[in-house]
């Protein structure tokens, strides 16, 4: 296991410390469906994953809630980047609008999260999910919650 201090780092490094070291070790929903950190800014994030068979919903396609998955991460990620050090967050709410569906066949999907606002309480974000030929999947906006330092 990692020895890595995570609550000394910013929001912003701790994200590109992800990209970076892509730590095998850590359990994390990205590591479960196999989320990479595409590319990592102050305000934006990019995240991709390859479809596959388990990703399935009773009608074949990539179930819907990986597509949740992966907007609620860019963008929740994305919140994280403005945020200082031993400063938290989690989902106060998530809007998605499915567009079409995805193939399970091993399919790149690229998830972006931008800021649109990032205050003392809450921030928000919009995203979009699209496929290898650039077709939109999903997209989304959430609230986040800002959690102040413990103490």
């Amino acid at each position: 296991m990692t020895t890595t201090d995570f609550t000394a780092m910013t929001g912003l490094e701790l994200m590109r410390w992800v990209q970076t070291e892509r730590p095998t070790d850590v359990p994390s929903i990205g590591r479960l469906l196999g989320m990479r950190f595409d590319e990592v800014e102050h305000g934006r994030i990019v995240l991709s994953l390859d479809t596959r068979p388990d990703f399935a919903n009773p009608l074949g396609s990539v179930h819907g809630g990986i597509a949740a998955t992966l907007l609620d991460s860019a963008m929740g990620c994305a919140v994280h980047t403005t945020l200082p050090a031993g400063t938290g967050y989690t989902t106060l709410e998530l809007k998605v609008n499915y567009i079409r569906s995805a193939r399970t066949d091993g399919q790149t999907l690229t998830a972006e999260g931008t800021v649109i606002h990032a205050g003392r309480r809450t921030a928000t974000a919009e995203g979009k999910v699209l496929d290898e030929q650039g077709k939109l999947i999903a997209h989304a906006t959430t609230t986040c919650i800002i959690l102040p330092p413990a103490g």
